[in-house]
This record gives C-alpha cells, sequence and structure tokens, in this order.
C-alpha cells in the first residue's frame, strides 16, 4: 500500500463443508493473505468459518453467529448498494424443504469464500462481486493488494471522464 494509506484489515469467510478442489483454494488464499501480512502490505487477517447456509427465519440465525453472519451479509449488501455493484450470484436465496417437517422455507446459500477489506474500521471492499459483467475476485483484490492497487472498483471509477 502506499505510504500515506493505512494497511487493510482482511476478512476472509470460508465455507466449512466443502466441494471437492475448493480446500486447495482456500489454502491458496489463505497463504497469499500470510505472505501480504508478513510483508507490510495488509494490517492483518481473520478467517471466518461459516456454514453452506443460513436461514433468517430460524432458531440458528438467533444464535451469536447468526446473527454475526446475517449482519455482516446485510453490511456487505449495503456495501454493493453503494457501490452499484452486485453480490446477488454469491449470496443466493433459494427454497429449502426440511427432512424433518417436510416444510419449506427460505435460506440464504453463502459463497465457499468471501473477503472484506476494512479500512479503519470502515467497509472497503467485498470480494467476490459483479460490476455489470465483470467479476472482481479474491485473487484479483489480493493481487492488486500485492501490487499497492487500489481496488479495481476504484480504479474503474477514476478512469471515468465526466467531460
Amino acid at each position: 500500500m502506499s505510504r500515506d494509506t493505512p494497511a487493510p484489515q482482511i476478512e476472509l469467510y470460508v465455507r466449512s463443508l466443502l466441494p471437492d478442489g475448493a480446500h486447495e483454494r482456500q489454502d491458496a488464499v489463505i497463504d497469499h493473505l500470510e505472505r501480504l501480512d508478513r510483508d507490510d502490505e495488509i494490517a492483518g487477517y481473520n478467517v471466518v468459518v461459516w456454514g453452506k447456509q443460513v436461514a433468517p427465519e430460524s432458531a440458528a440465525a438467533n444464535t451469536e453467529e447468526g446473527r454475526y453472519i446475517l449482519n455482516r451479509v446485510a453490511e456487505f449488501r449495503q456495501w454493493a448498494l453503494a457501490n452499484n455493484v452486485s453480490l446477488e450470484s454469491f449470496y443466493q436465496t433459494s427454497e429449502i424443504e426440511s427432512e424433518v417437517t417436510g416444510e419449506a422455507y427460505e435460506a440464504m446459500v453463502l459463497p465457499i469464500m468471501g473477503l472484506a477489506e476494512y479500512h479503519d474500521g470502515e467497509l472497503a471492499h467485498v470480494a467476490p462481486c459483479t460490476d455489470g459483467d465483470v467479476v472482481h475476485t479474491i485473487i484479483d483484490r489480493l493481487e492488486r493488494l500485492e501490487n499497492g492497487e487500489p481496488p479495481a472498483l476504484e480504479q474503474s471509477a477514476a478512469d471515468v471522464s465526466l467531460v
């Protein structure tokens, strides 16, 4: 990062039960975060484990962990709205049928990985996200951090001419 910009704090959200091949991707991202932290490109990072889904109306959503996840996702969505990007393809809502009761309920399916970047406690970037047809991935953001570059969203906005 540039000397006048404080290094960001990173939160990496990882799913606990994964499809084949996802563990290797998660390990690669965590290794990259360790390098960035060692090189003082970031102020530190936390890895938060979450499940495959959370049902906002469930008993689990009323636990400390459930409220934390729902609050974070709400914060991410607010950030996306403010930055005119979408998280919808990564935080999908689906109808699930309970194996116990047979009743259907809505649940938010959480991504295999999600990254939140904070500057002085303020959410500055979420990955992955989409800007039109462009997907901004976690790896893209980590590489930009490594090169001392702002998020691609900020770069794109700076490149727009109002003339």
